[in-house]
């Protein structure tokens, strides 16, 4: 039994991060590893996806954030994104199937505006469908930049006269309102970057980065992210924060 399930075993599920974002990356190089097209790696990197959102809700986790498609994405080759594109729907439509059964809230962060109608539809279907469910809440992010988030919200902010602004009223604005930021933001794949995800929500998250890449990304690398921000100690900018 790893340290994590010992924990959870002993009545510490507190030390569980509530909200945990990830960079799903290293489809692609999973793919060519194996001498396969991109598009099985992004297929093995979708069933990564649902795999992750099960065990999430199964240990107690109540938000989970995905950055799916960015609005940098756009630039691959274009049968890449129709086959990202693809996998999309194909999993949108699986999960109105299994709505019922999963009972799981999901979001979609992102201007979906340049998306086919039906992948619209699905997406405001899902979202619709599923808010009835207080549990556990997935967040994909869709044609999302983290940059044109705070744009975005800075425009919404104005248009709605100026209100008097804190950081807790700017955040309502973002796409996930005043859900609480993730605790924990995990990047496999190898790469040290937050490319460009969640800028504003990730203030004071814990980062733990892996060269597991993410098709590989199982219910034990995820074990060992866990283990290691329970082994952390956050301070929030408190006294301290920055002594060597």
């Amino acid at each position: 039994m790893s340290p994590l399930k010992r924990n959870a075993v002993a009545g510490e599920s507190s030390k569980l991060p509530r909200h945990i974002a990830v960079i799903m990356d290293g489809n692609g190089r999973w793919a060519k590893r194996r001498g396969l097209p991109r598009s099985a790696g992004h297929s093995a990197g979708a069933d990564s996806f649902r795999k992750a959102a099960r065990y999430c809700q199964k240990l107690g986790v109540e938000y989970l954030t995905v950055y799916a498609f960015s609005t940098e994405n756009w630039k691959r080759p274009a049968d890449e994104v129709a086959g990202i594109m693809s996998l999309l729907e194909k999993y949108l439509r699986q999960a109105l199937r299994d709505l019922e059964k999963e009972k799981v809230r999901i979001c979609i962060f992102g201007d979906l505006a340049p998306f086919a109608p039906e992948l619209q539809r699905l997406c405001r279907e899902c979202m619709d469908r599923s808010s009835v469910y207080t549990g556990a809440q997935v967040n994909i992010c869709l044609n999302y930049g983290g940059r044109d988030e705070i744009v975005r919200a800075a425009r919404r902010w104005a248009a709605d006269g100026c209100p008097e602004l804190s950081e807790q009223v700017f955040g309502s604005y973002m796409w996930g309102g005043n859900i609480p930021d993730p605790d924990l933001l995990i990047r496999p794949g190898g790469e040290k970057r937050i490319s460009n995800f969640l800028l504003w929500e990730c203030a004071y998250a814990e980062f733990y980065f892996s060269d597991v890449l993410w098709p590989d990304f199982d219910e034990k690398e995820f074990d060992k992210a866990i283990a290691a921000y329970q082994e952390r100690q956050r301070r929030f900018g408190d006294i301290g924060d920055n002594e060597a």
